[in-house]
């Protein structure tokens, strides 16, 4: 008979109180997560040094509006909408696909240049013509990522593609919102490291801020449920940080307890200038230096002349008739926190 190996006679709690374990420090700490994950993931807020977006190029499938003819226009709502509600595109021009992807481009090199790394997600098929809005699949805090659930059908199935793409690059899920929950980042606004907004709408349910509220409760977040009014979808339309004590709003279609909130704070809120409902869709390269939509110059010299804000202006309009803007179509991935 093989004489037993003395190393193996170490009873388990022996063994295991040898080799660990150890809880602390914390998975956020700056020993664990750039340790572990590559570099501290996420974003505490909306105005840090921005490090890492991710973008999706415009999807081949808008060149369907042009083909579909003008027998797709719909008058009432003043857009070509398909029959089949895969796309719609407003105004009563068809897209000019070469503008489109032009803009998008010099959008991406704007990042670029300002020291930007950009994560583009895969294309998808046709059929997902508004996947170029990378908000809205997930939200991003300390840490990680939580993987949203969009509300429209035509968008149902990017959630799977954005939740490869972030992995892949080492990014930590720190959550998915299933059942009948919807979370989209459009309406996820981080004010304060332990704090944060979520309007619900006709695109946000309750039972998506219950499950979100329950993930950020986890992590220390205290979100705040805010209610958008009428058929508003998100709340990056009527608000974007600029600084931890200023935020830019467009008041006509802001939430008043969202306003009400930002202001107990301490927070200055700025109104957009008549006319350009579309200002709050810029994104914050860091605290008062914003990328904004260079045809809206009204509120760009408000907040420079007034705010001392840096405008790097930014020719980015083709795709407002496709549903979004500047904001809509990056997440971060990353911000100094």
């Amino acid at each position: 008979m093989t004489d037993v190996d003395p190393t193996l006679e170490m009873s388990d709690g022996a063994f295991h109180r040898l080799l660990g374990p150890e809880a602390e420090p914390g998975f956020l700490a700056d020993s664990e997560l750039p340790a572990y994950w590559g570099r501290k993931w996420g974003a505490q807020d909306e105005v840090g040094r921005l490090r890492t977006i991710m973008m999706r190029r415009p999807s081949a499938g808008l060149e369907a509006v042009e083909k579909a003819g003008a027998s797709t226009w719909m008058p009432e709502i003043g857009a070509y909408v398909d029959p089949d509600r895969r796309w719609y595109w407003s105004g009563r021009e068809f897209p000019d696909l070469e503008k489109l992807h032009s803009e998008f481009d010099s959008f991406v090199k704007v990042l670029e240049d300002n020291d930007v790394e950009v994560v583009m997600a895969p294309d998808l098929a046709p059929s997902f013509t508004k996947s170029v809005f990378t908000r809205d699949p997930l939200v991003t805090i300390p840490g990680g990522a939580i993987i949203g659930r969009l509300a429209p059908r035509m968008r149902r199935g990017e959630e799977q593609s954005i939740t490869q793409t972030v992995a892949a690059q080492g990014m930590p899920i720190l959550g998915t919102i299933t059942g009948t929950g919807l979370v989209e980042g459009g309406s996820f606004i981080k004010v304060r490291p332990d704090l944060a907004f979520f309007g619900t709408s006709v695109r946000c349910n309750v039972e998506g801020y219950r499950q979100l509220r329950n993930i950020l409760e986890e992590q220390g977040i205290q979100l705040i449920h805010s209610q958008m009014p009428g058929y508003q979808i998100h709340l990056d339309l009527c608000c974007a940080m600029l600084d931890d004590d200023l935020a830019l709003v467009n008041s006509r279609i802001a939430p008043y307890d969202f306003l009400d909130a930002l202001w107990k704070l301490g927070i200055e809120t700025v109104d957009v200038a008549p006319q350009e409902d579309w200002a709050c869709n810029l994104l914050t390269l860091d605290r008062r230096k914003l990328l904004f939509p260079s045809h809206l110059p009204r509120t760009a010299e408000l907040l420079n002349s007034k705010y001392g804000v840096e405008i790097i202006p930014v020719t980015y309009r083709e795709i407002n008739k496709n549903g979004g803007g500047l904001h809509c179509s990056t997440m971060e991935l990353q911000r100094d926190w």
